[in-house]
């Protein structure tokens, strides 16, 4: 289903009834990247994935989008929703970074957190000339250039010979993402903020999860995360890299759904 938000469409699945689980992607993917979350949680909550700006079959990309646009998108977009009350809001790595925003810049919308393989350092500086550069030549060149070392970055090495189909499947959603929304969201995300020390003022429970073989955001760190929040679970996806809900959703949808359960008591 399309909104429109300040004059931008934007593209949502939009699927059963009941408490709301907001589920926010990756870069540089979409919506799609849920499809095991959205196809189990659909029964018993109102599940809510949207494309962000630029992604997807959503419009507006820009030069420079930041996580703090993409919030603020994100709480616009559940007002023309007419959704008011607090949701559950799950994002994996990028969808990590726009969910720090979020809980600080519209905490009256939130009532859980769920973040999968994702930090909340800042990048370092050679990371975020990576990043500019990444934007410049994106731009340039489109998205053929860096698709394959994304693929071996985000996914498991195992997951390349025990799920090719799926590997296939990202290989193509990475080509055909706009590249003006890959070059946007990579100087976003080259400009955010260190957000370690307001992690602790986060103070809706909170579950992280993380691929035992995640090499961008490793397990170790992001259970430290987690012992610096006020009410934070971590849990380990074996076998699983930084795509821990497409590489194991069976198992990324069971601590979700343990976890749902553990906070409405």
């Amino acid at each position: 289903m399309q909104y429109t938000v300040d004059q931008t469409s934007f593209f949502v699945e939009d699927r059963g009834a009941g408490q709301p689980l907001l589920f926010v992607h990756g870069f540089p993917l979409n919506h799609s990247m849920w499809k095991a979350q959205l196809d189990f949680f659909e029964s018993g909550y109102r599940v809510i994935a949207p494309d962000l700006r630029g992604f997807g079959s959503s419009k507006g990309a820009a030069s420079v989008v930041t996580m703090q646009d993409y919030a603020d998108d994100l709480a616009e977009l559940l007002d023309e929703m007419k959704i008011h009350e607090p949701v559950t809001f799950c994002g994996l790595s990028m969808g990590g970074y726009i969910a720090w925003q979020f809980a600080e810049r519209h905490p009256q919308r939130l009532s859980r957190l769920i973040l999968s393989d994702t930090k909340a350092t800042a990048d370092p500086e050679a990371a975020r000339l990576q990043r500019l550069e990444l934007a410049d030549r994106v731009e340039r060149e489109g998205s053929d250039f860096f698709v394959d070392t994304m693929l071996k970055k985000i996914f498991a090495p195992a997951t390349f010979s025990s799920q090719p189909e799926l590997i296939d499947t990202f290989r193509k959603l990475i080509i055909e993402t706009a590249p003006q929304a890959i070059a946007g969201a990579s100087r976003g995300m080259a400009e955010r903020p260190d957000f370690t020390e307001r992690v602790g003022g986060i103070t809706v429970p909170t579950l992280l999860l993380c691929g035992s073989d995640d090499a961008l955001t490793p397990p170790d760190q992001m259970e430290q995360l987690a012992d610096m929040m006020y009410r934070a679970s971590f849990q380990l996806i074996p076998g699983a890299g930084h795509m821990a809900p497409v590489e194991s959703p069976q198992a990324v949808n069971e601590a979700i759904a343990r976890f749902l359960a553990d906070s409405d008591m």
